[in-house]
């Protein structure tokens, strides 16, 4: 992936506001950036997710691209401030962030209004060229968006003759509002799994910059095995840099897919200063290593047009290798036993 062209989407998101239920100027601008891209189609639901999908057209030379297995997910939304509509006077801070920080009064100074919504006034955005790092004042869910949007510029840079569809969901900070909605009206079929990116706090000896964590689960859920399997397969097969760990301090939207039956994995990259919670309760920038976003997104490549094989399968294959080697062993303890 090219390092300013994901950098230039990573700006082009992180400097625009957003809020949960306030998604509509951050959803315009993913809007402008896949239109960017000729093989993306977009459309909205009923609750307002963004729904994108990537599908080359037919031709003589590449043929019918390859049917959709995945649809990735991530939220356009981050922890904020909004009006409470019981009363314009007064504010309701809407996401995950300990009382202690939102009572704190220095931390209450640092608040920027955008009309009916406001966010931590902290850096929008900035890359720090010795520590290889994005500061932000919303990496949460930002960097899953970019990873989407940048993926798909890839795909089409390489022609890739292949379907896959995007999410990109609403108020996930509430509870996978916009998530529950999509899985309650799924609309790509039984055949797909559903890949939700995020940004987690290091858990399980996950590290920063040791490459994207391909999530066992969550604090809700252990995610689908051979989704999971796949991705690690693939990783290893590419020597792509990543890791493999249960984050367990946290959910994302796989928890809130297969709470309606839909296969769902999750990979994160690790974030610094999670909801802006940085130490002595002072609000601070979030951060990621951009290393692990680029190797996030080599890894979705390679996992959407050249995937391992099954790893169910080659498990099963070397059990059965294993018993066949072995089966002299059974026979003749068996024989003996039968002697005895």
């Amino acid at each position: 992936m090219n390092h300013q062209k994901l950098l230039s989407i990573c700006r082009r998101l992180m400097e625009t506001p957003t809020a949960p239920f306030y998604e509509h100027a951050m959803r315009e601008v993913i809007v402008g950036m896949l239109d960017e891209i000729p093989e993306v189609s977009w459309k909205l639901d009923g609750y307002g997710n963004l729904l994108a999908t990537y599908r080359p057209p037919t031709t003589k030379k590449s043929g019918r691209p390859s049917p959709a297995r995945w649809v990735l997910g991530a939220h356009m939304d981050h922890p904020g401030f909004v009006r409470d509509p019981k009363s314009d006077d007064g504010w309701t801070f809407l996401g995950g962030v300990p009382k202690r920080y939102l009572d704190k009064p220095s931390n209450r100074k640092r608040v920027r209004e955008f009309g009916d919504f406001a966010m931590w006034d902290v850096e929008p955005f900035r890359y720090d060229t010795r520590s290889g790092r994005v500061f932000s004042r919303a990496c949460d869910d930002l960097i899953g968006c970019a990873t989407m949007i940048a993926t798909f510029g890839e795909l089409s840079r390489i022609g890739a003759a292949v379907t896959v569809h995007a999410a990109f969901t609403r108020a996930e900070e509430l509870g996978f509002f916009g998530a529950d909605h999509l899985a309650a009206n799924w609309p790509f079929g039984k055949s797909t799994t559903f890949l939700s990116l995020e940004t987690s706090t290091p858990r399980g000896g996950a590290e920063h910059a040791a490459g994207p964590v391909i999530r066992v689960g969550d604090r809700l859920s252990v995610f689908d095995d051979v989704a999971t399997g796949t991705l690690t397969a693939t990783a290893e097969a590419a020597e792509i840099p990543h890791q493999r760990c249960l984050l367990d301090g946290g959910a994302c939207e796989a928890s809130g897919m297969m709470a309606h039956g839909i296969r769902a994995a999750g990979i994160s990259i690790m974030l610094g200063n999670y909801h802006n919670c940085g130490p002595r309760d002072r609000i601070e920038p979030e951060f990621v290593d951009l290393i692990d976003v680029k190797s996030l997104v080599s890894l979705l490549i390679r996992v959407l047009t050249d995937p391992a094989p099954n790893p169910r399968a080659q498990l099963k294959k070397r059990i059965r290798q294993r018993v066949g080697e072995n089966r002299r062993h059974l026979l003749r303890a068996d024989a003996l036993n039968e002697g005895a």
